[in-house]
């Protein structure tokens, strides 16, 4: 019988809910392209509930119980005597989430020799040394598209915030003022703007395809080229390379998954090159973007805002410098993973676990590392050093 060791965020501060906003969630039939929801035998959770912290457990208990496993379930993730460390060293299957990532080192890997397989319970396994996983024989795997269209709706969300300075005005209503030459003063429309996303992937396309009624000009790079009936239907502009579309753009929003190539991409040259108060998003990974650059940029007025979701490490310290700059919109990494979100990472996460339980082969879309090598999705969006 296998160890499952499955790393959460902590349960919400006043407790775990006792009633919810909403009851149930929409309907959906599919993601955008026709790739099918989750789809596993049977789930043991109620759609629409908190699953992704400690208490909720992803609903996997009583399925992995069952079935004579062990799951241990912890937010205690860091320093080598975390929970997380101490079960480690014999757990055959850990899970964890882009939001509060474990992150497997390859020093980690090495002390895990029954290891067999790493899940992400959402999209993105940078935390996961793919080079070390392919060395170990280690599957790794994600649960592709399920919170796509979360984080695009983010990604939205933010850049209206920042152009429209929303932040800041809602704030001015909070401490009680009307002060509205000070709201105005740093707000603009969206309307005609140049936006450009690096990466048109599924998060992407997706956010392309949110901006289009607003009748801005939209760009992209990727180093996958998008059909031509796609650039025709949403009349976009290609760009060879980020540096190419950089000086084009009023709003970038970045949409790449971190890898040798992405690592550090937006550092002084490239903010420099960018039009003079440019708007930057980053719903992606931290380590895209220089930290300090941002910082810099925002300072000097070379960026006139940075909206993000991501930090590195995660959870970003007190004295993380992204957390007082100016100008900034910055979230603790919740895009994807909201309650409609979570309903179906949970249950890509136990569709993964049934198929690898029952010698079944894991979707390929689903698979970023397997056999020895990058797989699947992993094979078209990463690269190994």
């Amino acid at each position: 019988m296998a160890k499952v060791l499955c790393v959460l965020y902590d349960d919400p501060v006043d407790g775990y809910p006792k009633t919810y906003p909403r009851d149930g969630l929409p309907h959906l039939d599919g993601y955008p392209g026709g790739q099918t929801l989750p789809t596993p035998q049977a789930v043991d959770f109620t759609p629409g509930q908190l699953l992704g912290s400690v208490s909720g457990e992803l609903g996997l208990r009583k399925f992995l119980e069952a079935q004579g496993h062990t799951l241990v379930v912890t937010s205690d993730k860091d320093g080598d005597d975390s929970e997380f460390d101490r079960e480690l060293a014999d757990a055959e299957i850990v899970i964890s989430q882009p939001f509060w990532p474990a992150y497997l080192t390859a020093e980690r890997i090495a002390r895990a020799p029954k290891l067999k397989l790493a899940v992400t319970a959402g999209i993105g396994s940078d935390h996961v040394d793919l080079d070390a996983a392919i060395a170990h024989g280690v599957t790794v795997a994600e649960v592709t598209y399920c919170n796509s269209i979360s984080v695009a709706e983010h990604v939205v969300m933010m850049i209206l915030s920042q152009v429209r300075n929303y932040l800041p005005s809602h704030q001015v209503v909070l401490d009680g003022g009307w002060n509205i030459a000070d709201c105005v003063a740093r707000s603009y429309d969206v309307e005609g703007m140049h936006i450009g996303t690096v990466a048109a992937g599924r998060i992407g396309t997706a956010v392309l395809r949110r901006l289009a009624p607003f009748d801005v000009h939209l760009h992209y790079t990727d180093r996958h080229r998008l059909p031509a009936e796609v650039e025709r239907e949403l009349n976009l502009t290609f760009h060879e390379s980020a540096a190419d579309m950089m000086p084009h753009c009023d709003v970038v929003t970045i949409n790449a998954p971190l890898h040798p190539e992405t690592e550090g991409l937006f550092g002084d040259e490239l903010i420099a090159s960018m039009k003079r108060g440019a708007y930057l998003i980053n719903t992606a990974r931290a380590k895209i973007a220089d930290r300090d650059a941002v910082v810099r940029a925002l300072e000097s007025g070379q960026l006139a805002g940075y909206a993000g979701d991501v930090w590195y490490p995660q959870p970003a310290p007190a004295d993380h410098p992204w957390r007082t700059m100016p100008y900034q919109g910055m979230t603790p990494h919740i895009s994807g993973s909201s309650l409609s979100a979570q309903a179906r990472y949970a249950a890509g996460t136990r569709e993964i676990l049934e198929d690898y339980f029952g010698g079944s082969p894991i979707r390929d879309e689903y698979l970023i590392v397997d056999g020895g090598k990058l797989a699947g999705t992993g094979a078209h969006s990463y690269s190994t050093r």
